[in-house]
């Protein structure tokens, strides 16, 4: 992984690791996806926008729930999360996904009359989010359904017993998505928004856990603490040492007997365009 970054890149990166790392998350959060899949009404038969897809896991779920008379339109600004897209399609002959290329922060979205529209971190990352949500809500036909899951305090997110370190890692993170102009609170503004926008919310839920190493999902954000180390040296945001001690201090929190992970504050919100 190189230093250079591109003005399309995520701030996460694009790359290999980035990948495997998205697929992972997309297990830990797989059964609450198709929960408010299910609580919107997503079905066969429907057309659903995945906005901000990245390499595709979920849009690959969706398109198993539309089925074959359904379709799904993901769309992401990286070329090379679509390739990664688009190759599982063709390796796993799924027909009904259709690939856009599309910068959230300058194009807008495809007017389609979508039943539905998911997005999951995305907003957190855009430069102009209410925009954003405008688009989702143009994209839309009248009664479909918006499905977002978005932080709304990345703060809560600690080990016990207490660690500087970490904490000093869940600040450079956050800082450096405000650096390329995101907002990893963006949650807390996303309701107020979304009934200017026109739409009625249906459901709020906030997420949040609080397990030992021994869970299943202390993996998600293990994966991110060590791609996103890396990715904050590239970045100039971390150095090298400093980076190494964060993952050092993590390890010995994770082989502590009796620590607990308590994960970033997620907003669920389900929501209908009047």
């Amino acid at each position: 992984m190189g230093t250079e970054t591109s003005d399309l890149d995520y701030v996460l990166g694009t790359h290999d690791d980035e990948i495997a790392r998205l697929a992972l998350q997309h297990r830990v959060w797989r059964p609450r996806a198709l929960s408010a899949w299910r609580r919107a009404g997503f079905t066969v038969g429907q057309r659903i926008l995945d906005v901000g897809c990245g390499p595709g896991h979920a849009s690959i779920d969706l398109a198993e729930v539309v089925g074959p008379t359904g379709r799904v339109i993901a769309v992401d600004r990286s070329r090379r999360f679509l390739d990664a897209l688009e190759a599982v399609c063709r390796e796993r002959r799924i027909e009904n996904i259709e690939t856009r290329e599309t910068d959230l922060d300058e194009a807008s979205l495809p007017a389609i009359g979508a039943d539905g529209a998911w997005a999951r971190w995305v907003f957190a990352f855009v430069k102009r989010p209410r925009d954003l949500l405008a688009g989702i809500a143009a994209a839309l036909r009248p009664g479909g359904v918006f499905v977002v899951h978005e932080y709304f305090d990345y703060s809560t997110w600690r080990v016990a017993p207490r660690s500087e370190d970490h904490e000093d890692f869940v600040r450079v993170v956050m800082e450096s998505w405000r650096a390329s102009g995101g907002e990893p609170d963006i949650g807390l503004d996303l309701p107020i928004w979304l009934g200017e926008l026109g739409f009625v919310t249906k459901s709020l839920r906030p997420i949040i856990d609080v397990v030992p190493a021994s869970d299943f999902i202390w993996q998600w954000p293990k994966a991110f603490i060590e791609v996103g180390l890396r990715r904050l040296v590239d970045l100039g945001r971390l150095a090298p040492d400093r980076a190494r001690a964060m993952s050092k201090a993590f390890a010995a929190c994770e082989a502590a007997p009796g620590t607990l992970m308590i994960t970033p504050a997620v907003l669920e919100i389900i929501a209908v365009r009047r």
